[in-house]
């Protein structure tokens, strides 16, 4: 069981309760013990793909907080709240509603790479502290603003065939396909003073976290059925699935051998860059290469 499976993350529950799930379902299923992590933090309100690594692909975790992300959100218009969701009370109103063609017209303001400056209700340290934690106190919370970029910003299907032209907005639901780092509520907020109101998040859903996306995700229910009937390796996708993005190196049983105790490979005829070296379609490591010289990123024990 070194693999990934991938959540339909629902409404109210934790990052960390989704990997006390998976843990529950291994053991229920008499798996074993195994590690077990999360990709990528999801907020209890958002909703959608939380990929959960299991074993081996605990190490390639972290990478997933690097990766490209796609949300459908929900800006509701008129009140801005202190958490910028629907979780927090209202510190600003606005009688202004926009149409959809403000809206559309707005979008490419957000486009591409742009600064952003988090939520103070976020995971981000000041001084030590969480900013959630020293907002939640009633201290002042000012982050600096960070670069990030909006791949792609648009109205979702659904806005556009129901929306009548002129109508004044109550709200919107976008998709975003944004880069790490970036702050969902923290984009709605700023396209909603762009359109001259104020707004807050009312929904957020994750369709897709690097590789994974929705078709691959199950829900809580259908992991518990998986688990009691010990068929966990039906959704467990490989390994590998994380690192589509970098091109596989081919070992010999000797070239393996040798990454797996530490060695670096010379003469190794590749381009500089990292890999995903394998052999006989066994995992070894994440290599980086360099002058033909192969060195072990992070080696899996398989």
């Amino acid at each position: 069981m070194h693999g990934w499976i991938i959540l339909d993350k629902p409404l109210g529950l934790g990052s960390t309760q989704g990997v006390s799930a998976v843990k529950r379902a291994l053991r229920n299923g008499g798996y074993g013990k195994f590690k077990v992590g999360h990709g990528g933090t999801l907020d209890p309100l958002a909703t959608g793909v939380l990929p959960i690594a299991v074993g081996e692909a605990t190490k390639l975790a972290g990478r997933m907080l690097d990766s490209d992300k796609i949300y459908d959100f929900t800006i509701m218009f008129g009140v801005q709240t202190d958490t910028l969701d629907a979780e927090g009370v209202s510190i600003a109103t606005s009688d202004v509603r926009p149409t959809m063609a403000a809206v559309e017209a707005v979008l490419a303001q957000f486009t591409g790479p742009i600064a952003q400056v988090p939520p103070a209700y976020s995971a981000l340290k000041v001084d030590g502290e969480r900013a959630y934690d020293l907002a939640r106190a009633g201290q002042e919370v000012v982050l600096a603003s960070r670069n990030v970029t909006i791949h792609a910003l648009t109205p979702h299907p659904t806005r556009l065939l129901h929306d009548e032209v002129g109508e004044e907005l109550e709200a919107v639901t976008l998709t975003a396909h944004v880069s790490k780092g970036t702050y969902i509520r923290s984009l709605a907020r700023d396209i909603a003073l762009a359109l001259g109101t104020v707004g807050h998040v009312t929904m957020l859903r994750r369709v897709k976290a690097g590789p994974f996306d929705l078709l691959s995700a199950i829900s809580l229910d259908k992991l518990d059925e998986l688990a009691k009937a010990s068929a966990l390796e039906d959704v467990l996708l490989p390994l590998r699935v994380a690192l589509d993005d970098i091109p596989a190196l081919s070992l010999t049983p000797d070239q393996a051998g040798a990454l797996r105790q530490g060695r670096i490979l010379a003469g190794i005829a590749a381009d500089d860059g990292q890999y995903f070296a394998e052999q006989d379609a066994v995992p070894v490591a994440l290599v980086e290469v360099e002058d033909g010289d192969v060195r072990v990123v992070r080696g899996f024990n398989l």
